[in-house]
């Protein structure tokens, strides 16, 4: 078993439709029970184990780095890298690989509110495992990634925002990953998708094709993909 000591975050998108909420803080930035997401994040992260983050910014960078700074108040290190140009979630993993120096890393997307229980289920890494992805039952897959798993909740496929006819599953794709440094040369190998996109889900669909084993694992109690006015609402009235 490997312990996972490093995480990485992508933080570098407005979220348009949040509207006006955005017009000052990207996206992960927004408050959800009187702290941002990030915090949230963060803190689950910290409490499983992980010391060493990468947030990845991008717009109004500064707000991330004025909140956070380099960690310390948080009782963790934090280093940033910045996402130039928004081409999918593939090519940004990239910024991430010398802050990885060879590690394994855990890979959460910074818009996604967990119950923090869960974060320990992606902190060590069995040894006959390259990555692990999460998922959740009961959301809407065209609107994200459906997982197509075999009867031992290993991977066997990602389709991203699936279309009536497609291939689907009731697995949600959760937006929480661990990986061994191998994604990188799957990262690499990467064409844009059909939206013009190079698709993170793509690589990790690829390094499963290639017979390492990719385990999904189901998350517990809150899952939440704060992507617009009306689920924030809903998470700061429970």
């Amino acid at each position: 078993m490997t312990k996972i000591d490093r995480a990485v975050i992508l933080a570098a998108g407005r979220g348009a439709r949040m509207r006006e909420l955005t017009n000052d803080v990207p996206k992960p930035m927004i408050e959800v029970r009187g702290k941002p997401v990030l915090q949230h994040i963060v803190q689950g992260l910290r409490d499983a184990g992980v010391r060493k983050f990468l947030i990845i910014v991008g717009y109004h960078a500064e707000a991330v780095r004025n909140f956070f700074g380099n960690g310390r108040s948080h009782n963790v290190a934090i280093e940033y890298a910045t996402q130039t140009v928004q081409d999918g979630t593939g090519r940004v993993v990239n910024l991430a690989r010398d802050f990885t120096d060879a590690s394994p890393f855990v890979l959460s997307y910074g818009d996604i509110l967990i119950s923090p229980a869960n974060y320990k289920h992606v902190v060590g890494l069995p040894d006959d495992v390259e990555a692990v992805i999460t998922v959740t039952r009961g959301e809407d897959v065209s609107k994200g990634g459906a997982v197509l798993v075999n009867e031992q909740m290993e991977l066997v496929d990602l389709r991203e925002k699936p279309k009536p006819g497609e291939p689907t599953s009731p697995w949600y794709n959760a937006g929480l990953y661990a990986f061994r440094p191998s994604i990188f040369e799957f990262i690499e190998k990467l064409k844009p998708s059909p939206r013009g996109e190079y698709e993170l889900t793509d690589a990790i669909r690829d390094l499963a094709h290639s017979g390492k084993k990719v385990p999904a694992v189901e998350l517990t109690g809150e899952w939440a993909d704060v992507r617009d006015p009306e689920v924030l609402a809903r998470l700061n009235n429970l």
